[in-house]
């Protein structure tokens, strides 16, 4: 150990939890898994987080799973899976509502999903998680709620037009390039000749359109939503989750068995992306 790392290293993070899968049967987009960074503004319209400084040493390193796709009436989209570094943990996306009573309404999480539609309207929706994403969308008669985004809540169906489109990401330059993440995924619509609902910027799926277009799955890797099904077309999954961080080129870093990782140079620092990771996996700092 030398005198620089003596202290420790700031690190700058990036962490997004796993996005919500769509509903089934005129089902709600899924929400944005949570968005957290102190690298730029975090999600759910928060300022950049608190410098983070790790002493040398093993920390914990979690890449959330996206939420599954509803497969069948009466059952919401999966919810995400949590990602987590060190301390830091963003909470799972939230699953899509269905078209079906009880589970209209989409579910908590970091962003929350759309809410679901089966031919009348409802306003209630899901929640997100303060400070990493925005509450999911409502319905009306025609089409369902888009996921919420890490910067944008899920939007509303227009009727005659579309179902609600996903709740936009947000852009992040960590790895030196900005790069948009965690959008809510689309609501699906029952009726025939509406335009698809667009996934939300930075990776949401677009929605399902019934006799037309079976919905689209979250980009994996950004933690985005999966869109929401229709009566006769399939809803979607969402995207997995990412942690990227940055530490000064001295430090010597390794991981455990099991983690997908890339890194690259950045100045004078090194970017290491991780895009899955196995049970109990660790990052070693030195």
């Amino acid at each position: 150990m030398n005198a620089f790392n003596n202290i420790g290293f700031l690190v700058s993070y990036l962490v997004i939890a796993g996005g919500g899968g769509g509903g089934w049967s005129n089902g709600g987009g899924g929400g944005a898994g949570g968005y957290r960074t102190n690298a730029g503004t975090s999600g759910g319209g928060e300022a950049s987080e608190s410098t983070l400084l790790l002493a040398p040493g093993v920390y914990g390193i979690t890449v959330g799973a996206g939420g599954t796709a509803s497969a069948s009436t009466g059952i919401r989209g999966g919810n995400g899976s949590e990602t987590s570094f060190d301390t830091v943990s963003s909470s799972a996306g939230g699953g899509g509502g269905s078209g079906s009573a009880p589970v209209i309404v989409g579910s908590d999480g970091g962003s929350g999903g759309g809410t679901g539609s089966f031919g009348t309207a409802n306003s209630n929706v899901s929640s997100g998680t303060t400070n990493q994403g925005f509450a999911g969308g409502q319905s009306n008669n025609e089409g369902c709620g888009g996921g919420g985004g890490a910067s944008q809540v899920g939007q509303n169906p227009v009727l005659a037009a579309a179902a609600g489109p996903g709740g936009a990401g947000v852009a992040s330059s960590i790895t030196g390039s900005a790069v948009t993440r965690a959008g809510g995924g689309g609501g699906g619509t029952g009726f025939t000749g509406r335009a698809a609902s667009a996934g939300g910027a930075g990776g949401g799926g677009a929605g399902g359109v019934r006799d037309a277009a079976n919905a689209v799955a979250g980009i994996v890797n950004t933690g985005s939503g999966g869109g929401g099904g229709s009566n006769n077309r399939s809803a979607a999954a969402g995207g997995s989750g990412v942690v990227i961080f940055t530490l000064p080129t001295q430090a010597v870093v390794s991981f455990s068995a099991g983690v997908t990782q890339t890194s690259a140079a950045a100045g004078v620092n090194t970017v290491y992306s991780v895009t899955e990771t196995d049970p109990g996996s660790t990052v070693t700092i030195g």
